[in-house]
C-alpha cells in the first residue's frame, strides 16, 4: 500500500483519509475500500487495493501531463459546462418524472392502453396454461394420476393436488395464468427434437418418463408464437410505452411553463444585435 507522506494541512479531505497524492488530486482510504468486494480474502484484498491504486496514478499522471500540454483550456472549460448543464437537466428531468410520471401510471390506465393496442404485443414463444406434475416410479397409484391429470374438474384437481403432497417431486397449477412452455419443458427429460414436435402438435397431454420418474404435462390453453401476448405478460412493456408518451407530454409542457413564467416575469432578455 502506498501512504502519503508530509500532507499540506490546509487541504480539506472532508473527513476522509488521503493515501496517494498526484498534483493537487487525492486518493483515499475510503474509494480502495469501496472498489473491494466483500467477501474476498485478505490476499485479494490487497491484490485489488494495489492495482486500484497503481491504475488510479497512472490515470493522474496521465491527466496531469494532458493538462499542462492542452493549450486551449477554454474550449475545454466550455466542453465541460455544457457536460455539467446537460448532466444537472438529466438528473432533475429523471428525479421529477419518476416523482410526477411514474408513480400515476394506473393499472386500468394499463388495461386500457393494452385493449386498444393488443395487436402490437406479440408472443416471442409459445404460452400454456394448464398443470405439470413429476412423480417417482416407485409412488403407487400412478394409473389414477394418468387420469386425473388429463382432468380440470375441481374433483380430479383436488385429488391430484392431494396426492401431490405426499408423493410428487415437482407440482405446479397454472390454469388460472399463462407460462412460457419453454419454461414448463426444461423440468422434462426431452430428446433433441421432440420440444418442435410439441409445439407443433395438437394434444394437450403428455406423457415421459426417465429412470427414474413420470412426467405428466397438461396444456389446456396454448397460445402460439405472434399470437397476441396477455396481458399480465405484456403489462410491462405497456407501462413503458405509457410512460414514455407521458415523458414527453410532461416534459414538453414544463418547458412551456417555465419559458411563459420567465416571459411574464421579464426573466429573458434580447439583445439587438444591430448596430442602428
Amino acid at each position: 500500500m502506498i501512504l502519503l507522506q508530509g500532507c499540506t494541512e490546509t487541504v480539506d479531505h472532508r473527513g476522509k483519509t488521503p493515501l496517494v497524492q498526484v498534483g493537487d488530486n487525492f486518493l483515499y482510504k475510503e474509494d480502495v475500500t469501496l472498489a473491494i468486494p466483500p467477501g474476498v480474502s485478505k490476499k485479494d484484498s490487497a491484490d485489488i487495493a494495489d492495482k486500484f491504486i497503481r491504475n488510479w496514478i497512472d490515470d493522474m499522471l496521465l491527466f496531469v501531463k494532458a493538462e499542462g500540454n492542452i493549450p486551449d483550456d477554454a474550449k475545454i472549460d466550455e466542453l465541460v459546462k455544457s457536460y455539467r448543464m446537460q448532466l444537472i437537466t438529466h438528473t432533475y428531468l429523471e428525479q421529477i418524472v419518476s416523482q410526477e410520471v411514474e408513480g400515476n401510471i394506473s393499472d386500468s390506465e394499463i388495461e386500457e392502453f393494452y385493449n386498444k393496442n393488443k395487436n402490437i404485443f406479440l408472443a416471442s414463444e409459445p404460452y400454456v396454461k394448464g398443470l405439470f406434475i413429476k412423480v417417482p416410479k416407485t409412488a403407487s397409484g400412478i394409473s389414477k394420476v394418468k387420469q386425473w391429470y388429463k382432468d380440470k374438474s375441481e374433483v380430479s384437481i383436488d385429488r391430484l393436488e392431494k396426492y401431490g403432497l405426499r408423493n410428487a417431486v415437482d407440482y405446479e397449477y397454472f390454469y388460472d395464468r399463462w407460462r412460457p412452455l419453454n419454461e414448463i419443458l426444461l423440468r422434462l427429460p426431452l430428446k433433441e427434437g421432440e420440444k418442435e414436435k410439441i409445439f407443433m402438435q395438437k394434444d394437450k397431454n403428455l406423457e415421459v418418463s426417465d429412470s427414474a420418474f413420470y412426467y405428466f404435462l397438461h396444456m389446456e390453453e396454448f397460445l402460439k408464437e405472434g399470437e397476441i401476448l396477455p396481458l399480465e405478460y405484456a403489462g410491462k412493456e405497456v407501462k413503458e410505452m405509457i410512460m414514455n408518451t407521458k415523458r414527453v407530454e410532461f416534459i414538453s409542457k414544463m418547458k412551456n411553463d417555465l419559458y411563459n413564467e420567465a416571459s411574464e416575469n421579464n426573466d429573458i432578455k434580447y439583445f439587438n444585435s444591430s448596430n442602428e
